[in-house]
């Protein structure tokens, strides 16, 4: 009998101020049966706030919209990068922008990944069923 690997619960947190991509993303969960806690920040400023209080609790993935109100996605980054305490977070960028700019100055944060909105043709699900596996595979840091 082969042994079961235990699994880590992996929290969401995306951070993105629109109300409908947040609702897809909850569906999308639903419908993968995917009963990860999932935390949301409509800014950067609230997102930095809710890390460095420790509102995330345990290993978490960042899901972040670039263009957010108040501080937007790469100078939450920049933000995030430079504090030692949150530096080594795993971000995965999903936004509207299709902009080399954007994908080059995210890339250069060191982001796992970028993906763009309309280019996900099964909206959310293909997202949250990589992550799924990718959580399942990868050893990601408790901050």
């Amino acid at each position: 009998m082969t042994p079961t690997k235990r699994y880590r619960e992996v929290t969401i947190f995306l951070i993105d101020d629109d109300d409908v991509d947040y609702m897809a993303v909850e569906r999308a969960m639903r419908q993968l049966k995917l009963l990860n806690p999932l935390v949301r920040a409509r800014d950067g400023v609230a997102a930095l706030e809710m890390l460095r209080r420790g509102d995330i609790a345990g290993a978490f993935i960042i899901l972040l919209d670039l263009n957010m109100p108040r501080m937007n996605g790469l100078e939450f980054l920049r933000e995030l990068r430079h504090d030692p305490d949150l530096a080594s977070a795993v971000v995965f960028v999903l936004t509207t922008s299709r902009a080399d700019e954007d994908k080059l100055a995210a890339y250069s944060y060191n982001v796992a990944g970028y993906m763009v909105k309309s280019d996900i043709k099964d909206g959310f699900l293909n997202i949250l069923n990589m992550l799924d596996g990718y959580w399942r595979i990868v050893e990601l840091p408790e901050l």
